[in-house]
């Protein structure tokens, strides 16, 4: 950040603010605090029969790898309607939630997954616009070494996992 996005100055310093125990951008002209946090990224793993639908990335990072769909929050939406607009965004596909199935931190990008499983509405589906293809998987149909994030493959393993142990849980991870 090279200006305060309150009042535009140039004057930005890296300090401590009182109270606070860590350091922050902080404008010598107005005082505005700047606050660098994780950006949160909603996403749901369609379900149909013994099938989970992944998308073909049309877009970078990782461009053609297949990926959960999932996508950054837009302003004035709760993550449920973010996970929900991207289903429909990169697959054309509506979904009925079941409930939260990971919650994934990647710290390094300041990113957090929350992800969803969801019903495939009538098991329809298409391309969307960020996608090159959908397909619908079996477990032993998916190409885990083209799986664009780590955030999506723990969560496929996990789903696979409670299957077969007959339940559902939510799960936590991070990288």
């Amino acid at each position: 950040m090279n200006f305060c996005s309150n009042c535009g100055s140039p004057d930005l310093s890296s300090i401590v603010p009182t109270g606070d125990n860590r350091p922050r951008l902080v404008c010598g002209r107005c005082g505005t605090i700047h606050y660098h946090n994780p950006k949160i990224i909603a996403g749901c793993l369609p379900l149909w029969e013994d099938k989970v639908l992944l998308c073909r990335r049309a877009i970078e990072p990782r461009q053609g790898f297949w990926n959960i769909p999932a996508g950054f929050m837009e302003v004035g939406e709760t993550v449920e309607q973010g996970a929900i607009r991207e289903v429909w965004e990169e697959a054309e596909a509506e979904v009925k939630l079941l409930g939260v199935h990971t919650i994934f931190t990647f710290t390094r990008f300041h990113h957090v997954y929350i992800q969803f499983l969801g019903e495939l509405i009538g098991g329809k589906f298409g391309v969307g616009e960020e996608s090159l293809e959908t397909k619908l998987f079996t477990e032993a149909e998916i190409p885990w070494d083209k799986i664009a994030f780590e955030s999506s493959v723990f969560a496929l393993h996990r789903f696979f996992e409670d299957r077969k142990n007959g339940g559902r849980k939510v799960h936590v991870g991070s990288v």
